[in-house]
């Protein structure tokens, strides 16, 4: 396992949209031990593979429950509201206050090429979110409520 590189604002790679993963082989294995092994050395709470410089759509996630793997993600329903603070990873220091679903059901394969549905609320719900707007060039700040704030 290695450390990454994590791309910051700034980097066009992190407005581009990701590809789908064709195929969890060796390589994608290694990537997602890489990520995980980044994450956790930075202590952020999720890391999507454009933070690395992968266009392709996989994202990690630990919230304190141990690391769930997301290839190939949907949002399949929201619902609700929460206003919090985020941060990421790419915007060290930044943070601002972001309005996402209180609650989320996706779908996404995990590193063995299983399907699983997952219902989240509150924090695991903001971080899917969080990681899935990554995918799609998206940053928390281009959701962050308008208080004045960048």
């Amino acid at each position: 396992m290695a450390l990454r590189n994590v791309r910051k604002f700034g980097d066009p790679i992190l407005r581009k949209k990701c590809r789908e993963v064709d195929n969890i082989d060796g390589r994608l294995l290694t990537l997602i031990n890489d990520m995980k092994e980044t994450m956790y050395d930075l202590d952020g709470v999720g890391l999507a593979a454009p933070q690395v410089g992968i266009l392709k759509r996989l994202f990690i996630i630990d919230i304190g429950e141990g690391p769930l793997v997301f290839i190939n993600a949907e949002i399949l329903e929201t619902e609700g509201t929460q206003i919090d603070e985020e941060g990421c990873l790419s915007l060290p220091g930044e943070t601002a206050e972001v309005k996402r679903p209180n609650y989320v059901k996706a779908r996404a394969l995990n590193e063995k090429g299983e399907e699983f549905e997952i219902e989240a609320e509150e924090l695991l719900a903001r971080a899917i979110c969080h990681e899935y707007d990554h995918l799609n060039g998206t940053l928390f700040t281009d959701r962050a409520k308008k208080n004045g704030r960048s």
